[in-house]
């Protein structure tokens, strides 16, 4: 996964935990506008969280940050 992926997958994550808890829940979506700018990065995402992580579509914030940082 890209550096800026991985930043930015983080920085969502502590920006949803900071406001909604421990408990939130996020999909691969939460990284990205509404608008499909850019789908190979779309891509690389929903690769990661789908054939490599093999992870349903609502995952924990904190499950996500944490494995984005062991990668």
């Amino acid at each position: 996964m890209r550096a800026s992926l991985r930043q930015k997958i983080i920085s969502v994550c502590e920006q949803k935990i900071a406001s909604k808890g421990q408990n939130v829940g996020l999909s691969f979506y939460a990284f990205f506008a509404n608008k499909n700018d850019d789908p190979a990065l779309l891509m690389e995402a929903a690769e990661w969280w789908i054939e490599t992580q093999r992870l349903d579509h609502f995952e924990k914030a904190v499950k996500i940050k944490a494995l984005v940082q062991a990668d």
